[in-house]
């Protein structure tokens, strides 16, 4: 349950600081807290999505996987983050990605920022 809350947290992160990099990718303005609990409850969405959809759609992609020697995880990437958004809008969650463009930036930048954030904070096992 700790790993969890944890995982979560540090995706929150990571999409928090997509949102404030990537002009295409918007948070509502509103209170600290207000932020806080919607990119909390993004991030939720986000981990449900790569938990129930993302190994779906790498199974029947996977021959472009091996087409394009593993960078089509990049557009991948970037789709579950545009559908995290669309499910979020859904929600009434005030998060949304204007396009492929920006959801493949917010991607690229949510898992470099998730990654150094595993790096610090090490997983118990």
């Amino acid at each position: 349950m700790v790993k969890f809350f944890v995982k979560t947290l540090i995706n929150a992160a990571a999409i928090w600081v997509a949102a404030l990099l990537v002009s295409g990718i918007t948070l509502q303005k509103g209170s600290w807290g207000h932020q806080a609990l919607t990119v909390v409850l993004v991030a939720l969405v986000f981990g449900v999505v790569n938990f129930f959809v993302k190994p779906l759609v790498k199974l029947f992609s996977l021959p472009l996987f091996i087409l394009t020697l593993g960078l089509i995880t990049f557009v991948i990437n970037a789709l579950m983050l545009w559908l995290t958004s669309w499910a979020s809008g859904k929600m009434h969650l005030d998060f949304h990605v204007s396009g492929f463009v920006p959801a493949l930036l917010g991607s690229l930048i949510i898992s470099i920022v998730a990654w150094a954030l595993h790096l610090v904070v090490r997983d118990e096992d």
